[in-house]
């Protein structure tokens, strides 16, 4: 038996107007198409699907059964064309972002908040399990979006600027390095420095500051939470090098010193990386004209 959709709708018409003439205006089609197309498919059921000589006519038992599969098959056929139809007209579609910036959360969810509220037919999630395998999954479509402050030339992918920023040294005010108007690679020999656990080269300490200089601190301690580096360091357990976007809730904390690196401004960029044909999507569009803005306000607050 070979079914099409036209069958299914043909058959869900006539349940619901009771009639050849009225279903064949509902389908927008003759009453001698109709018929027709009712005899070929009885032919290939190889049963009546309609209880004749009825008013208003009905459906025979092998008709509901074909009226059951039309009422489960229909709605998501439309559904999934809605779904496309969003996706041609750039209103829907899906957004899984992944993040090569531990601190990112700052500043992302508040983005993600204005967001929702433009695009709620986006499907949004941010994918932290990737966060440091994030471009290669962007590669495999596993992800939509990659947060990264450092871009790569790779085939099929573009990496739009979002904004600069500066790492900010940090410390307890009580610290001997708050006498300091900036602190520079060999102020880190005899520290105990306190970073989020992941590779060096995923911290701008060590790549903008250290690792060039040929400088190690004394001790380094991974601590997954911003909260908690900040209480460890408040309580004089180390020093430790944040975004500035990260600080701006204690540049007047009295329990804190926040200083500038290096003998001239250190400063790193951020950027959003996209497969090339997703770049220009309007939903995608949006999202980074809102990562470009709202971190901006953040760092100003």
């Amino acid at each position: 038996m070979h079914l099409e959709l036209r069958h299914l709708r043909t058959i869900r018409a006539i349940h619901e107007t009771g009639g050849l003439a009225r279903a064949a205006d509902v389908l927008n089609i003759t009453q001698s198409a109709l018929s027709h197309q009712i005899k070929a498919l009885e032919e290939q059921v190889g049963l009546e699907l309609f209880v004749r000589r009825t008013k208003p006519l009905r459906l025979s038992p092998a008709g509901m059964k074909l009226l059951r599969l039309a009422e489960r098959v229909l709605p998501e056929v439309a559904a999934l064309q809605e779904e496309f139809e969003g996706q041609k007209a750039g209103k829907s579609g899906r957004l899984h972002i992944a993040l090569e910036c531990h601190a990112c959360f700052d500043w992302l969810l508040p983005v993600l908040e204005l967001y929702r509220k433009a695009w709620p037919e986006v499907d949004v999630d941010i994918r932290p399990g990737l966060s440091f395998d994030a471009l290669p999954a962007l590669g495999r479509e596993k992800v939509d979006l990659v947060v990264s402050s450092d871009p790569q030339d790779l085939p099929g992918v573009t990496f739009v600027p979002l904004f600069d920023y500066e790492p900010v040294f940090v410390c307890a005010a009580s610290h001997p390095l708050a006498a300091q108007d900036r602190i520079v690679a060999e102020d880190f020999r005899d520290q105990t420095l306190i970073t989020y656990p992941v590779e060096r080269s995923r911290l701008d300490v060590f790549t903008s500051l250290l690792t060039p200089a040929r400088v190690e601190p004394r001790a380094l301690r991974g601590v997954e939470l911003t909260a908690v580096i900040l209480m460890l360091v408040a309580s004089g357990r180390g020093v430790t090098v944040l975004p500035d976007w990260v600080v701006r809730e204690i540049r007047d904390h009295p329990d804190y010193a926040i200083r500038p690196l290096g003998p001239q401004p250190v400063t790193r960029r951020m950027y959003a990386a996209t497969r090339e044909e997703d770049a220009a999507k309007p939903f995608m569009a949006h999202f980074i004209r809102l990562a470009r803005n709202e971190p901006v306000k953040l760092q100003r607050a």
